[in-house]
């Protein structure tokens, strides 16, 4: 017998889990709370986008085309409505395929999740256009001055729409559960090049740069970048993008990008979006990466000249799988794109760099987990949470990532290494190209896995695993040994020993952190001191490193490092390494008084996605 919850999941499901047409599905759901569109109407299923690029202004100006999905009913019929979401734009029109007017409306905005473009549609309407500009209220969109960039001779602009900011820069429906191909046309200064998430046609006699998406994907994946960039090439099918001064150092760094292609389409299947290269993005990016298809965006912090970052690499490149090729149907299942990924990165980082590596990384993961989880509340540690009323970013945590990595791998645990990968495999095969919810996901764990075996299905609780907080029990645990190396040469600095003396030999960034992370409050600023002096902590360019010292330099008010901390805030717009550097200075008054000082002069600088959590911690009012 299956475990209750699964086993109804299963009787519920099991006949509803039939694939559908691309052409025959009907509307949204009334599932994804974060779209408009869930009002009904039509859907869309091509966008055909058309803008220039102002830097002056910062605006982005021009049309997008979007061609809809007409059910038969209706080809010679009534018209009906298109829904679209808007946030931050300024709508000027709208016209048919016939290029005559439509009456639309924009409705009231929603803080969350922005205003209804409701557009009236003539009988068999199968496209509609739509004039727009973005306004200073386009979240997504990232307009730097070149003085913000590395090489700080062109301005730069890029892009990030995850969840729910495309609706900042394209009206369109909004939704992971909603699939589109996409083409566009975009034109832009002459000095600068034009990326983005899709096949490059290049640039054209008319000087516009023209794209091309064949595969259907998430709205949130469409991506854009301008700027000073160059090429350098890694494979035939891979490469990366940057501005001149960096290109080199970080095509050196990503090097091994072909071989981690090739050990993930061993693990998971052929590699289906054609190229797969890398932009390191200036600073200013809010992520460590975005799995942008075809061109994941990375931060220039992953280059640490060691290759001990890579794994954000893997991480992105694995989301061509599990995010990108199966998308979370809603944000509310947002585990099945990260838990997911998260796994099959550790899987990846395995076969290219071995085990040693990967159980570390494992271990620090579910430790930075553990220490996350004690100030979350409780809604926020569920795998599956309920987002009514809230804004997915509320939801950002380690919890996705890590505790649905955790449940993947108890899964191995149960079934067997070469077992699972043939479930995994499946799941990827059988709903390639699709949106899933984690229904689907339990119906096809049970129909086609557990159901035959009750003997593995005893051995998991899927309700306390995706509906419950905290991290069940049997959730796996590593133990590295190159992890009891480094707490042993902390203990000998702590019980005296001195700090020129420890045996750091080879040590790489994670251990560097596990060293910096779990030093006692007892060691005496003298002695943090004699740390600084010996291994450069406050002058380190290893960002994960010198940000894990600056939380602690915080912490204990080691002032030799206040003035890097403040020119740190004012470098590095990653939300991960911005929340926990405010975080600590907001526990103080004096603490938050400088942070809200620093703020204001970096905030300007940060993405939207970043200002909107560090505006949280310092309580910030404009």
């Amino acid at each position: 017998m299956l475990p209750r919850p699964l086993a109804l999941a299963v009787l519920l499901l099991a006949c509803a889990h039939q694939t559908v047409p691309f052409e025959d599905r009907p509307g949204i759901s009334e599932g994804d709370l974060h779209t408009h569109a869930a009002q009904g109407g039509r859907r869309v299923r091509h966008v055909n986008l058309d803008l220039t690029l102002d830097f002056q202004a910062r605006r982005a100006q021009g049309a997008v085309e979007l061609d809809l999905f007409v059910p038969r009913a209706q080809i010679a019929g009534h018209g009906s409505t298109l829904v679209l979401d808007s946030q931050g734009l300024v709508i000027e029109g709208v016209t048919g395929a016939d290029g005559k007017p439509r009456v639309w409306s924009l409705g009231p905005e929603d803080p969350r999740i922005g205003a209804a473009l409701t557009i009236t549609l003539a009988p068999g309407d199968a496209k509609v256009r739509v004039a727009y500009h973005t306004t200073d209220r386009s979240a997504a969109l990232q307009w730097l001055a070149p003085e913000q960039t590395r090489d700080r001779k062109q301005p730069f602009l890029f892009t990030q729409g995850e969840a729910i900011f495309t609706r900042t820069w394209v009206p369109l429906q909004d939704s992971p559960e909603i699939r589109i191909t996409y083409d566009a046309t975009i034109r832009a200064p002459a000095p600068l090049t034009v990326v983005m998430s899709a096949e490059q046609l290049g640039r054209g006699a008319d000087g516009a740069w023209r794209f091309h998406m064949p595969q259907p994907i998430p709205s949130y994946l469409i991506a854009l970048a301008a700027g000073d960039l160059v090429f350098s090439p890694i494979s035939p099918r891979s490469g990366v993008w940057a501005e001149p001064s960096l290109v080199a150092a970080a095509r050196d760094e990503l090097s091994d990008t072909e071989s981690m292609i090739q050990a993930a389409e061993a693990l998971f299947g052929p590699y289906r979006w054609g190229r797969y290269d890398v932009l390191v993005l200036p600073p200013s990016f809010p992520f460590g990466g975005m799995e942008n298809p075809r061109l994941t965006f990375a931060t220039p912090t992953v280059l640490a000249g060691d290759k001990s970052l890579v794994s954000l690499v893997a991480h992105e490149l694995a989301h061509s799988w599990s995010g990108n090729l199966v998308t979370n149907g809603t944000w509310r299942d947002f585990w099945l794109n990260e838990g997911v990924t998260v796994y099959c990165e550790e899987r990846i980082m395995e076969r290219v760099f071995g085990l040693e590596r990967a159980t570390m990384e494992r271990q620090l993961a579910r430790q930075d987990l553990e220490k996350e989880m004690r100030d979350l509340e409780p809604w926020q540690q569920v795998l599956h949470p309920d987002l009514r009323g809230r804004h997915p970013d509320d939801y950002f945590s380690s919890v996705p990532y890590v505790k649905g990595a955790l449940f993947l791998r108890r899964l191995e645990a149960i079934f067997g290494r070469e077992r699972f990968d043939q479930v995994l495999r499946g799941w990827f095969d059988g709903h390639a190209f699709e949106s899933a919810v984690t229904d689907d996901f339990v119906s096809y764990l049970g129909r086609e896995h557990l159901e035959r075996d009750p003997q593995k299905a005893a051995q998991i609780d899927l309700d306390l695993w995706l509906n419950k907080p905290g991290l069940p029990g049997d959730a796996p645990r590593d133990e590295s040994p190159a992890l009891a190396k480094v707490d042993a040469e902390r203990d000998r600095f702590a019980q005296g020993a001195a700090a020129g003396s420890l045996d750091t030999t080879g040590w790489v960034t994670q251990q560097w952190e596990r060293f910096i992370q779990g030093l006692p409050d007892t060691v005496s600023l003298q002695r943090l001191g004699e740390l600084d002096r010996a291994f450069g902590f406050t002058a380190s360019h290893n960002s994960e490193i010198l940000c894990d010292w600056l939380v602690l330099a915080t912490r204990r008010r080691y002032e030799a490092a206040d003035g890097r901390l403040a020119e740190f805030l004012m470098e590095v717009g990653r939300r991960k390494f911005l929340k926990p550097i405010y975080t600590e200075l907001a526990k103080t008054p004096e603490g938050l008084a400088r942070a809200r000082a620093i703020y204001a002069k970096a905030r300007p600088r940060y993405h939207a996605v970043s200002v909107g959590t560090i505006d949280k911690i310092l309580k910030w009012t404009t």
